[in-house]
């Protein structure tokens, strides 16, 4: 029988609602936004778990894959826009989200030394779509669709948009999609690069859970050297990504799925890789 976990943190009781709910079952854990009556909008407290759980699947050795995926018909909507209004009224802005938890997210998803998946099940808007863009793999749904949102409502692009969007569809592309913010259904962002595969609504959770799976019994360091390479690479010049690729490769090169792989390829056999 699998074991499964649902919790968010440590510190909150099972008996309290949450917005966010953690899974862990064969080596990956599920973070599924879980407000589907208002679409899975992003409230402070929404953002605080998210964060956390995050956090918790970076530092927890047995995952080594990780599916952010959203419940009933949205993946997540971005910013709860009530909250937010209620928050102007008192002169409080942005109260520090950005800083707080729509980076620490991003940056989160993006330097996690394992492979996270995006299973979007539905409208991914504002910075909900910018953390699926976040995630390295992309796996739609057909009813899927996608929004940049922000200048609907007088802001400018935030939680990496500005980067993540224009490496994937080119700076042109990116424009249009953030002057416009108009609506990319998922056949579009398929052919567009946003996403990976696009899938019928009933395949989703298997398909993300497969892919996710396979990559959780893959050498997840070198899969967190892949995600750090192209990190540093972006930034850098080819001098810098050569030193960098040396720096990572020496340490792969000392790994024991490195060792068992390299003899399991001289006897021609299957590897088997333990993440370490």
């Amino acid at each position: 029988m699998v074991n499964r976990r649902r919790t968010v943190t440590d510190l909150r009781s099972l008996t309290v609602p949450t917005s966010v709910q953690y899974d862990v079952a064969n080596g990956v854990a599920t973070i599924t936004f879980a407000r589907p009556d208002a679409m899975n909008p992003l409230t402070a407290a929404t953002k605080t778990e998210l964060r956390e759980a995050v956090e918790r699947a970076r530092d927890d050795a047995a995952v080594r894959a990780v599916v952010l995926t959203g419940s009933g018909r949205a993946f997540c909507v971005g910013q709860d826009l009530r909250e937010h209004a209620a928050n102007l009224e008192r002169g409080l802005g942005l109260a520090g989200t950005l800083e707080d938890h729509y980076g620490p997210i991003v940056l989160g998803l993006t330097r996690m030394p394992k492979p996270v998946v995006a299973a979007v099940n539905g409208t991914a808007a504002g910075a909900g779509f910018a953390f699926a863009l976040a995630c390295d793999l992309r796996i739609a749904s057909e009813k899927a669709s996608f929004a940049t949102a922000f200048t609907k409502i007088a802001l400018a692009p935030d939680s990496g948009m500005s980067w993540t969007l224009q490496r994937l569809v080119g700076r042109a592309k990116a424009l249009e999609l953030l002057l416009l913010a108009e609506p990319v259904r998922a056949a579009e962002a398929l052919e567009l690069g946003l996403v990976n595969r696009v899938v019928p609504p009933e395949e989703l959770d298997a398909t993300a859970r497969e892919l996710a799976v396979r990559l959780a019994a893959g050498p997840t360091q070198a899969y967190g050297a892949v995600k750090a390479a192209l990190e540093h690479a972006a930034a850098a010049d080819l001098a810098g990504a050569l030193a960098k690729e040396a720096e990572l490769q020496k340490a792969c090169a000392d790994t024991a799925d490195h060792a068992n792989a390299t003899k399991a390829f001289l006897q021609k056999e299957q590897p088997v890789f333990e993440g370490r």
